[in-house]
């Protein structure tokens, strides 16, 4: 089989993030509007690609003055840089899942990071179409791109841990064939 486009099924599907907060807590967020195209090749996953692109006003911690504060200067400055984005650069086994290897873009700021993935399957939709469903994680430091704000607390530590934990949940849907594209 060769390779077939697939785009994000938003109903079933999701960006997650997590981030400590006062060194123990944790603040947990979303963002609620992105897209994904899939190139998936079903016989060999490795010659597969896939950019995605969120929208850096859709991060959801279900706090209004935090997500007002995540969008302004002192983090993501969605004004002056309104989308996220990942494209993958390569795809490889690793063990029984997959390490997709990409450029993810914040802030203007790109830099090579690793989805540990995991396939979940594909199968026959019973409202039609094909569908494909995957998870990936990774572990990244918002350092790393220019989220560098902060508080040092009284007891010791910062408000705001660097390492920011990401779980993506795709359902991506198969493209009908164009003329001439195989399907």
């Amino acid at each position: 089989m060769s390779t077939r486009q697939w785009t994000l099924d938003p109903a079933h599907s999701g960006v997650h993030f997590a981030v400590r907060h006062m060194v123990v807590a944790k603040v947990r967020g979303t963002f609620d509007r992105w897209t994904l195209r899939l190139a998936l090749d079903e016989d060999d996953l490795t010659r597969s690609s896939f950019e995605a692109t969120l929208d850096a006003t859709s991060i959801n911690t279900r706090n209004e003055q935090r997500d007002n504060d995540l969008r302004s200067p002192l983090f993501l400055d969605a004004a002056a840089h309104p989308t996220l984005t990942f494209r993958s650069t390569k795809i490889e086994r690793a063990g029984d899942g997959y390490r997709a290897i990409g450029d993810l873009t914040i802030r203007g700021v790109t830099r090579e990071v690793v989805l540990e993935v995991d396939e979940a399957g594909f199968g026959k939709s019973p409202f039609g179409g094909d569908r494909a469903v995957f998870q990936a994680r990774a572990v990244i430091d918002r350092k790393d791109f220019g989220l560098t704000w902060n508080r040092a607390l009284e007891t010791g530590g910062v408000l705001v841990g660097d390492k920011v934990e990401i779980a993506i949940d795709v359902e991506a849907i198969a493209q009908a064939a164009e003329a001439g594209v195989a399907a």
